[in-house]
Formats: C-alpha cells, structure tokens, sequence
C-alpha cells in the first residue's frame, strides 16, 4: 500500500487451553522464536515476546494490511502444529479461543516491554485471571467474567 503509514503497537495476550501450564521452561525459547518468525513472515514486528506456563504476552508492531484477528489465527494455529509436532504431550496442545488486545502509544512501548520482560516476576504477585481482568477494566473493555476463562475440564 503505496502511501500508507501507520505506527500501531498491539500487546496481545492468550492462554493454552483450559490454563494448563503446558509450556516448559525447556522450550519455551523455542516457541518464542517460532512465534516470532509467524510474525515476521506476515511482515508484523514482534518486539517483545515472553509469558507463563499458561499463557503468552507479545508486543507487535502491526501493519494495516492484515487484521490483528487474521495474524492471532496464524500465530496460534501455527505454534500449536510446530508443538505439537515437536513436543511430546500425552495429549493434542491448543490454545484457548479469543485472545486479548490492548493498543499502545510510541511513548508506551518501552514500559509494556519492560512489563512483559519481567512476566515471571510479576506472577509471583498476582494470577494471571487477575492480571487480565485488571487489563480489560484499565481499557474499559466491556466484558462478561462467564466467557473471559473457559472452565478447566
């Protein structure tokens, strides 16, 4: 798109499905850099990525030719086929439905990788229900509590 300039900072956040901590210290480098190269072959900038056993934070500096819904398709289906090709579960890994999506100015982008650089830290306070339910009441996301976390079976 010739004459098309944007500056679009996206934090999204998504959970393994049903919140089960399925993602191991041992590769969740891997899963990282697979992540990151989905990204980048949709021409997005990933520019922090890090996360919990069960869940993810990314960062993306996003382009307007794709729609962030379309890019978080691929993301997830296609790192739940890299692991579960390349990671030994007894069972099929998947991501849960939806994601969340926050929007971020330039001047924001320094303190929300910071933040998701120090994931580990923060969980040592708060579970991530917690911190996601403070993320849609900080944006005023209208939402209802019974959809936000699918029941563990």
């Amino acid at each position: 798109m010739a004459n098309t300039y944007t500056q679009i900072h996206i934090h999204a956040i998504f959970a393994v499905q049903n919140r089960q901590s399925l993602i191991r210290n041992e590769w969740e480098n891997d899963l990282y850099k697979y992540i990151t190269g989905i990204i980048s072959n949709h021409n997005h900038k990933l520019l922090q990525i890090n996360g919990m056993p069960d869940h993810v934070h990314m960062l993306i500096g996003l382009r307007p030719y794709q729609s962030l819904s379309e890019l978080m398709k691929y993301v997830k289906q296609d790192s739940s086929k890299w692991l579960n090709q390349n990671v030994l579960y007894n069972s099929k890994f998947t991501w849960q439905d939806g994601f969340g999506a926050f929007s971020y100015s330039k001047s924001q982008v320094p303190g929300v990788i910071k933040y998701i650089q120090n994931q580990k830290e923060h969980h040592k306070k708060r579970s991530f229900k917690e911190e996601y339910l403070d993320f849609l009441k900080k944006f005023d996301v209208d939402f209802d509590e019974r959809y936000i976390f699918k029941p563990i079976e």
